[in-house]
């Protein structure tokens, strides 16, 4: 018998169970019970729980962003994750997570790297926009006086001006640029300013990833 024949045979007697980890247990036991396995068979076992070892790492991290979605924190999860710490938790997590990333075939340690990095540029953002609230202000209040305005740039106003109801000077940003796009025709100088400011934060950004 090959090895595929094997598989297909070894598929078929573990598949008897509608429960994967049944399986994977069903196929260890066909393989070792009697130690009569041939070598194909047990290639054949190893080839079939590596593909349940794949399906399962997929698992944990949408797993793992349920539980956060539903209000659990790191230091709950850690023990369910098998690690000592909030910390250790949220590692495993940035290690193992590939959806919604820039570049999910990196390794594991260069997503946990560029989290941080992402994190260390947003908490150097905040930093400045709340040292420079005034200016950061005065400029989304000049904006959000703008009228004559319509369809996009008239909504994306309205959301500068919803935003200027926030203590976060940080949460000024976003609106603001999306704003801009808008008003480069009709008010460009206006429209310069903004780009220049979210330029000056896209270079703390850079800054921090460079350190």
């Amino acid at each position: 018998m090959d090895e595929e024949a094997a598989r297909d045979a070894l598929s078929a007697r573990a598949t008897a169970s509608p429960d994967p980890v049944a399986q994977a247990i069903e196929l260890v036991r066909s393989v070792t019970g009697d130690g009569a396995a041939s070598a194909e068979e047990v290639l054949a076992a190893l080839t079939l729980l590596r593909g349940l070892r794949e399906e399962l790492a997929a698992w944990e991290p949408r797993l793992i962003t349920a539980a956060r979605e539903g209000g659990t924190s790191w230091v709950r999860l850690a023990p369910a994750l098998g690690v000592a710490s909030r910390q250790a938790a949220e590692r495993r997590y940035l290690r193992l997570r590939t959806e919604g990333v820039e570049d999910p075939e990196s390794t594991g340690e260069r997503r946990v790297r560029a989290e941080r990095d992402r994190r260390a540029g947003e908490r150097a953002v905040h930093a400045w926009a709340e040292e420079n609230a005034a200016e950061l202000r005065g400029l989304s209040g000049r904006v959000a006086g703008l009228s004559g305005l319509t369809g996009a740039a008239r909504k994306h106003v309205g959301e500068v001006r919803d935003a200027l109801g926030s203590n976060n000077s940080a949460a000024l940003l976003g609106p603001l640029a999306d704003a801009a796009a808008h008003l480069h025709k009709t008010h460009p100088l206006l429209a310069r300013e903004i780009t220049e400011l979210t330029q000056r934060t896209d270079r703390l950004r850079g800054a921090q990833r460079e350190r």
